[in-house]
């Protein structure tokens, strides 16, 4: 069941775009969040990428910068309304990330931004499907999501924020180990580093 705070942040955007760049003070400020999911990939103009779940496109505005080719994908129509307005150089579509309505092996990365940790763990299978089968082959998911903290000291404001914003999704995705998960699907040269004491988790594997 959603917090209080939780409905408050996706009617407002102010008061989510407020917590985001709270979030990210640990790692640097929003931007540098923004592309941690990115560091090492080579993008090119001419790269085709899915930016999952897209919100209202608060990484799709740097995607644009490297990619002539992003689509941004959400299953919110207030979402994709205010990414169409905020970042008008995508195309995008209203649709369910585990139900994707596209041909196969059509991207060569597919990006999403901390929002696998609101999916139930059926849900997060069948996304990882998806994602497996819109790639192309040697194309890259590059992933950025909450984690359990390897240092005790970020434990007390994850646990707040937490409380505050998310769901018992994100106790659970906390606890998965979703680099094994990626390969026990198929995935190859799964990398993950992580930050802010180890509370955030940038994942990328390859098809």
């Amino acid at each position: 069941m959603a917090t209080i705070l939780r409905p408050l942040s996706y009617r407002y955007p102010w008061l989510y775009n407020t917590v985001s760049r709270l979030s990210a003070l640990p790692v640097g400020g929003e931007e540098k969040f923004r592309h941690l999911a990115l560091e090492g990939l080579t993008i090119t103009p001419d790269t085709k990428i899915l930016d999952l779940c897209c919100g209202g496109g608060q990484t799709t505005r740097f995607l644009v910068e490297k990619s002539n080719d992003v689509t941004g994908l959400d299953a919110s129509a207030t979402a994709i309304s205010r990414a169409k307005k905020n970042v008008p150089q995508a195309d995008y579509v209203e649709a369910l990330a585990e139900k994707m309505p596209f041909a196969d092996q059509q991207f060569d990365l597919v990006h999403t931004s901390v929002a696998l940790h609101e999916m139930e763990p059926q849900q997060l299978t069948q996304i990882f499907q998806e994602v497996y089968r819109v790639l192309k082959q040697g194309g890259i998911l590059a992933l950025i999501d909450l984690h359990q903290p390897t240092n005790y000291l970020f434990w007390p404001p994850l646990g707040v924020f937490m409380w505050l914003f998310e769901t018992e999704t994100a106790w659970q995705l906390i606890k998965t180990d979703l680099v094994a998960q990626l390969k026990s699907m198929g995935w190859t040269e799964c990398q993950q580093r992580l930050y802010g004491g180890g509370s955030l988790q940038v994942i990328q594997a390859r098809k």
